[in-house]
């Protein structure tokens, strides 16, 4: 499933690492889940990891960042019909757009007006995790349904 994940869900993910933005961080280094970004959204990632408020160890965020280069999704973007409030979110929607993506997961819902969304679901981390889970959920069904089940 491809997912556009916001840099608040990143660093939560990697500040409380058995938390729902956890999970989901570690289903994207997993392969569970494919990660969609561009270049502003990647130079955000590397920004903001850099903190010196958040600690975190150099070489690991260049370990990530690298990771997220090799395996995630490059998508070329046209700007937005309609603006967001903060402009620093537009990035993150039209990726998800124009990556025809699933969900983008956020801590900041509110940051998305429904009428920008152009069909895009928003979801805070934990709701994403329960959309999944429904999701995976309904496919192993169809999967036994029909009987290709296969063992993970």
């Amino acid at each position: 499933m491809k997912i556009v994940l916001d840099t608040n869900v990143l660093v939560s993910g990697l500040l409380t690492p058995f938390g729902p933005s956890g999970e989901i961080v570690r289903m994207v280094s997993a392969g569970e889940l494919i990660l969609c970004i561009d270049a502003r959204i990647l130079s955000e990632y590397k920004e903001v990891l850099h903190r010196p408020k958040f600690k975190f160890n150099k070489d690991q965020i260049s370990i990530l960042l690298d990771f997220m280069k090799q395996y995630g999704v490059f998508i070329s973007s046209l700007p937005l019909k309609k603006r967001l409030p903060d402009p620093d979110d537009e990035p993150f929607l039209e990726v998800a757009i124009a990556g025809k993506v699933r969900s983008l997961v956020t801590g900041n819902t509110v940051h998305y007006p429904p009428s920008s969304r152009e069909d895009i679901k928003i979801f805070s981390p934990s709701e994403f995790l329960e959309f999944f889970r429904k999701q995976y959920r309904s496919t192993e069904q169809d999967r036994s349904a029909d009987g290709t089940k296969c063992c993970r």
